[in-house]
């Protein structure tokens, strides 16, 4: 999941400030599991602004609205149809980074800024905690180390076996933080595949990498002319 934390809310007044009508759009996939841009959060922050603004002595309208999904086109389109988003001078799109650009490509006569800051890939370690697990580097080698990811999990991101920093299984980096390759190698062994770690694995494809990145799926290929734009 894509974790994300709200800005600072100072920030998002000094946005807001002196427009006459605001929408906030929350987003309900992974920033609302991660408690940052989902429906109650959206209705947070509006009670804020409202409050805040109202104190300023400034007279704003703040609406809001929540879709499925900011980063799925289909979901910002049926916005549309129950939301005029062209009413409002201001929106504040509480999605990802990438839930923003799109919503900015769908609305793009609005003008649209974050209301959070997209943090990291990563997983639910139980509640209120998230830690970072993938870099998305679209060279994938969980599968030679034991499902721990040196790329996200090493300090260094080495891809094989610790530096001479190590000590008693901990990063010199952050002492505090397993070492990655301890973790591989002590899960290896539980496992009875230390061989595997003998393995000398090749330097990262960094050339898949490339951004901005796209991916289309085989099935969807033949849908696509040659002259479509797809970014």
């Amino acid at each position: 999941m894509i974790v994300a934390t709200r800005k600072p809310f100072d920030a998002i007044k000094q946005v807001v400030s002196g427009h006459k009508k605001v929408l906030i759009v929350g987003c309900g996939t992974c920033v609302a599991v991660c408690l940052a841009g989902g429906e109650k959060e959206v209705s947070i922050l509006a009670s804020q602004i409202r409050m805040t603004l109202k104190l300023d002595g400034q007279s704003v309208q703040v609406d809001e609205a929540t879709v499925e999904r900011q980063c799925d086109r289909e979901f910002l389109v049926d916005l549309g149809k129950k939301v005029n988003v062209s009413d409002y001078d201001m929106v504040i799109s509480m999605a990802c980074g990438a839930g923003v650009q799109l919503f900015s490509d769908v609305y793009d006569r609005s003008t649209v800024a974050p209301g959070l800051d997209t943090v990291f890939i990563g997983v639910a370690e139980g509640p209120g905690v998230w830690t970072e697990r993938c870099r998305s580097c679209g060279d994938c080698v969980l599968g030679k180390t034991a499902g721990i990811c040196p790329v996200t999990m090493c300090a260094k991101g080495l891809l094989n076996g610790p530096c001479a920093g190590t000590r008693h299984g901990k990063c010199e980096i952050n002492p505090e933080m397993d070492c990655a390759w301890a973790k591989i190698y002590e899960r290896l062994a539980a496992r009875g595949g230390l061989a595997q770690i003998r393995e000398t694995l090749p330097p990262r494809k960094n050339s898949r990498q490339a951004f901005p990145a796209v991916l289309i799926h085989e099935a969807y290929k033949r849908r696509l002319k040659k002259d479509d734009t797809i970014v």
